[in-house]
């Protein structure tokens, strides 16, 4: 058993009789009355996201996790395929499990969160940002600079990116995966 005061994001818990990821979480200590911790918690079998505010000191079922390190091969339409690193032993997950699979390019290394107690594959940690290559944009306006100006852009993968208006086509930008942001131009 934990208490609120181990809570931090990725840990999975037991809530509701369901297994829950936390994805979100902030201590608030108000003036007047006890401390309390609003989270957000993201289910791992259906993907579903709520809003749940613990009393500070509420003991929580922590689920014993282990990561593993694998690497996505391809989304057939019915799952995303991914291969262990070490063993080299293949898994097919749902979409629910994964946080921003529009994000993910074929040979991209996520963690895997397992559970200890089954070995149920509970969800999807993807690095903190990605490279990926803009497949097509609008040309920036020159003189339209004025503000902090972005165009959309489609990347490798399909998902849709706000850039600014010097990025062009073939560019390779970092996207951050938390947010699905643009972050900055890579050199080569």
């Amino acid at each position: 058993m934990a208490s609120t005061s181990d809570i931090r994001n990725g840990l999975c818990i037991h809530y509701n009789h369901d297994i829950f990821k936390i994805i979100e979480f902030l201590h608030v200590k108000p003036g007047k009355g006890p401390a309390f911790v609003r989270t957000k918690l993201k289910s791992v079998t259906t993907g579903k996201v709520i809003d749940n505010t613990f009393s500070a000191g509420h003991k929580i079922d922590e689920v014993r996790v282990e990561t593993h390190k694998f690497q996505f091969l391809y989304n057939d339409g019915e799952g995303y395929h991914f291969m262990n690193t070490e063993d080299y032993s293949q898994m097919a997950l749902q979409e629910s499990a994964l946080d921003r699979p529009d994000l993910m390019k074929e040979g991209e290394v996520v963690t895997i969160l397992i559970n200890s107690e089954d070995g149920a594959p509970l969800s999807v940690d993807m690095p903190a940002s990605v490279i990926l290559e803009v497949t097509s944009t609008e040309p920036g306006v020159k003189g339209n600079t004025a503000t902090n100006a972005t165009k959309p852009a489609t990347v490798e993968t399909g998902a849709k990116v706000n850039v600014p208006l010097f990025i062009n086509e073939g560019d390779k930008i970092k996207v951050d995966t938390e947010k699905g942001t643009y972050k900055e131009r890579v050199k080569e």
